[in-house]
């Protein structure tokens, strides 16, 4: 017998431990020899990660996936891994380093990545075992991480190929640039976040003409929240059509401080309707102006340090051309060194002092951040090393343009294209020790050679220096006679951008380069289930690599989740201290709790809006799974192997069975189109309203009855039931589910030993004829249930049944249905009339009137003037609420999260206003 209540802190390790024991998820467990393959590709979370709310929706819908296809007798693979995470990694080694005063760079490379070796096997993984409690049913024993020497492996083979194409190369362009961390970081990486600031505007002086202040006609006025790059500025631009600077076009501009001439361009980047309609351009230190000076061959001029300190004094572009008087110098001397935001107030004190400052203007703005370092990131003109993502993307467009990868839902494939069609070149190197570092070497004279090893490298080198004439020639051939490692080349110090690993996530996991039996069966991948944020940095990157490496997609269909919020539909921030801890609410409700809700709540396109009310919900719908099974053993439900469907004699079950039918088919087709919302709604409907609420109370007098050819049916059909139930709900409630097909095996007919290897339902049986009938008395008895409960009918009243207009089938399932009526609606009598009787509720089913004459239960008067009561309130709350969202003030400043709470309660009231009127129109026509 089942315990009285289930415990999911018992039960959920004991299950976790049957599938470790059994390798119930290895690829292809379960599945006949030559069954067709399934495949996903988890998107491997950070090695520093924990699991947030995210991670939590997506494996819980990757898990469905996998364990519905796997159900299906399908070869699946749910390949799982982690990535190095660059960044992350480095920053939480570094910060152990510092509590004991060391620092990176008193260790050497080959040290400090043994210490980063040395935190992942003590520390780093942890999500693995979080992401197993909440069931997911990856093959842990293929557990592969982004360094791992097979992934290393198909790194190099990617990086040299495609250096060889030509589709990698260095260049010096502008990047996100970390001052604190050094490094160059991706878009990804980079936090925009609003700030109080100030919007400086500045004279600058037209050649020529004599400086006034107080003469607009002798200067032009631009405008910039970061006052220190104007040293570095290049160029002013107007837009072409605007009057007021057309005769400036073409002509210079003195930059104060600096003395630099520059031109005044025509350019469409300058807005005429924004602040003065000139703008100045900095090429080096601003992402659009990098633009505008590629347009007009203007120079880029790079005017800080790597650590974001002005540097003038040594910097040779800077200088370039500029009337050097020792006044100048000696400004330039004074700036020289200090902090960007140091310089700040200094050159707004400079400008101020020659009568260059015009204004400043208070300025709420978005500033860039490193989302690791937290200080504001520098757009910075560096060397780094690029991808000719542009080449690289061309076949990955065409792909989603064709449909051989379809994105779910569709709308997303609109972001793919906007991306993919103005694609940047991809910056690929960071400057960091934890990573994949660059295959590339220097000669002396600066040459890379670019090759999988050292030695190869070598080679190459000194093949080309041999074959040289001259100094470099007698150079190397001084250095092979004594040779030493590392004096004639040089190692390139950057590593890998994390994304360039990522991209090869698909193929490198099942062994590529080499030719594997996995790479062979389980390529392509089918579905990936991602957010919205990395279809850019991930998703698109994966495509552009599998195209160019397997001459096939890397999945056959992308499927983009929702983002998770919280109740009141704000995004989850540790800010706003709304963050919801998915370990806190498993602890709490059990991980099947959880994941039911995210399930069915995943509607495509919507986000959820996740309140721990609705998992406390619908842990209730797991206890009245629990209960309706307990229920079944107190009746001496189990299985029979002489049972068959067909068999069945008894409407009731032949209804049951008919439902099961259709439940299942919708269950399967949500699951398999991705609305996985409509799958769990599917599901929980048949259980709840129709099994436990409906059938097994239907059955009640049967199991009490003395008709054992009925009973034994009965308990037949409810066992064969019950299995299907497991096996529907297992992909998304896993751990109950095999608890309870474990503890109902019985010693009945044969059966998968674990409900994860059994097979998924698929119940052909329809009696129209039954379901009709049964579907009948449940809407008979939900309607008088309905009326009785909107009226305030006392529970324990009983009133007479008056039915007009009934036909003669109405009438049969009257008299066949008429113990179960009275039983379920607590309804007496029941009659047939010509017309209702005064003082009765009404409602219409199909052709007849059901009357239920009321009038000496309740007070009909008092009970109207209860309903009109609370319908003027509702009908108030309304009207206020309709006025408050017809403000287009409110609308407009209020936070989104406010103004859809409002939205939403206005829907609720709405709601019961329709209810209170139907019900008030009932207790009018009664009286």
């Amino acid at each position: 017998m089942l315990e009285k209540t289930y415990d999911a802190k018992t039960v959920e390790p004991k299950i976790a431990k049957i599938w470790e024991e059994a390798d119930a998820f290895r690829a292809g467990a379960g599945a006949e020899e030559g069954a067709e393959a399934f495949t996903i590709v988890i998107p491997p979370p950070n090695v520093t990660g924990s699991l947030h709310m995210g991670h939590a929706l997506n494996n819980t819908l990757q898990d469905i996936l996998v364990r519905f296809e796997r159900m299906r007798g399908k070869n699946v693979l749910w390949q799982p891994g982690m990535d190095h995470a660059g960044i992350a990694t480095q920053m939480v080694v570094e910060r152990q380093l510092m509590e004991k005063q060391i620092h990176r760079r008193d260790l050497s490379r080959e040290d400090f990545i043994e210490k980063v070796w040395e935190w992942k096997a003590e520390s780093g993984g942890a999500i693995f075992n979080q992401l197993k409690r909440l069931g997911a049913s990856a093959d842990w024993s293929r557990e592969r991480f982004t360094m791992d020497e097979g992934l290393s492996k198909a790194v190099l083979e990617v990086f040299v190929t495609l250096y060889k194409e030509g589709l990698i190369y260095k260049d010096k362009r502008l990047v996100n640039w970390d001052p604190k961390l050094l490094t160059a970081i991706s878009d990804l990486e980079v936090e925009q976040q609003e700030v109080n600031g100030n919007l400086w505007h500045f004279r600058y002086p037209i050649e020529g003409v004599a400086f006034d202040p107080e003469n607009p006609k002798t200067f032009i006025t631009v405008a910039t929240t970061r006052p220190e790059t104007m040293l570095g500025d290049t160029a002013v631009a107007v837009h072409p059509d605007d009057e007021r600077f057309r005769h400036l076009v073409g002509k210079n501009v003195v930059l104060p401080i600096v003395g630099r001439k520059i031109p005044v361009v025509a350019d469409e980047y300058s807005d005429p309707e924004k602040g003065s309609g000139a703008v100045k351009i900095t090429p080096a230190h601003d992402f659009n102006d990098f633009e505008v000076g590629k347009r007009h061959k203007l120079p880029a001029i790079n005017i800080l340090t790597a650590d974001a300190a002005v540097t003038l004094k040594d910097n040779e572009d800077f200088l370039a051309g500029l009337d050097v008087t020792p006044e100048r110098q000696a400004v330039w001397d004074e700036l020289d060194g200090l902090d960007r935001f140091v310089a700040r107030k200094k050159v707004v004190e400079l400008m101020e002092a020659g009568g260059f400052l015009d204004k400043i203007e208070p300025h709420r703005h978005t500033v860039p951040h490193g989302d690791r370092g937290g200080v504001p990131i520098e757009p910075f003109l560096t060397e780094q090393w690029y991808t000719n993502a542009a080449e690289l993307a061309k076949p990955a467009i065409a792909s989603v343009r064709e449909g051989r990868t379809n994105f779910v839902p569709k709308n997303w494939e609109k972001t793919y294209f906007d991306w993919m069609e103005n694609i940047q070149p991809w910056c690929i190197s960071r400057q960091l020790w934890w990573g994949h570092q660059i295959p590339a070497w220097y000669g002396p004279d600066g040459r890379v050679f670019v090759e999988k090893t050292e030695e190869e490298a070598l080679a190459a080198a000194i093949e080309y220096y041999l074959a040289l004439e001259g100094p470099w020639k007698a150079w190397v051939e001084d250095k092979l006679e004594n040779f030493k490692p590392g004096e004639i080349l040089t190692r390139d110090e950057d590593v890998l951008d994390t994304w360039f690993s990522s991209a090869l996530w698909p193929f490198s996991t099942l062994g590529w380069p080499d030719q594997t039996p996995e790479l062979k069966t389980y390529y392509q991948t089918d579905v990936l289930v991602t957010g919205f944020d990395i279809i850019f940095f991930w998703v698109a990157r994966m495509m552009m690599m599998g195209l160019h490496f397997m001459d096939e997609e890397p999945f056959h269909t992308v499927y983009v989740h929702a983002l998770v919020r919280d109740k009141n539909g704000q995004k989850m921030s540790k800010s706003k201290g709304n963050v919801i801890d998915p370990l806190d609410l498993i602890d709490e409700y059990g991980a099947d709790a959880l994941r039911f809700t995210l399930t069915v709540m995943a509607a495509q396109g919507r986000d959820v809006k996740l309140d721990p009310a609705r998992i406390a919900g619908y842990r209730n719908f797991g206890t009245k799974l629990w209960n309706a099974t307990r229920f079944a053993e107190m009746n001496e439900v189990a299985r029979n192997d002489e049972f068959w469907l067909n068999d069945a004699k008894l409407a009731v079950n032949r209804w049951i069975l008919t439902e099961l039918t259709r439940a299942a088919r919708e269950v399967t087709d949500g699951i398999a189109s991705y609305r996985f919302n409509e799958a769990a709604g599917a599901a929980y409907r048949f259980v709840w309203n129709l099994f436990c609420d409906w059938y097994l109370e239907l059955l009640k007098p049967v199991f009490m009855g003395t008709d054992e050819a009925a009973k034994a049916e009965s308990r037949a059909c409810v066992a064969f039931v019950l299995d299907e139930i497991y096996k529907l709900l297992h992909p998304m409630m896993p751990f109950m589910t095999e608890e309870l097909w474990a503890e109902t095996a019985g010693e009945g007919k044969e059966r998968a030993s674990l409900l994860c290897h059994a097979a998924w339902p698929s119940p052909d049986f329809e009696d129209a004829a039954a379901a009709a009938d049964i579907n009948w008395l449940v809407d008979l008895v939900s309607g008088i249930r309905s009326v009785r409960s909107e009226m305030n009918v006392p529970p324990a009243a009983v009133a007479p049944l008056v039915v007009v207009g009934a036909s003669e089938e109405t009438h049969q399932r009257l008299d066949r249905h008429a113990s179960a009526i009275q039983r379920l609606a607590r309804v007496g009598d029941i009659s047939l009339q010509d017309a209702a009787p005064k003082g009765s509720a009404q409602i219409v089913l199909n052709e007849a009137t059901i009357c239920l004459p009321l009038g000496n239960l309740i007070d009909l008067t008092a009970e109207a003037a209860r309903l009109q009561k609370e319908l003027a309130k509702v009908t108030e709350e309304i009207a206020r609420l309709h006025k408050k969202l017809s403000n287009d003030r409110f609308v407009a400043s209020a936070p989104a999260e406010i103004v859809e709470a409002e939205r939403e309660k206005l829907t609720e009231y709405r709601e019961a206003q329709e209810k209170l009127s139907v019900a008030l129109a009932r207790v009018r026509d009664a009286g």
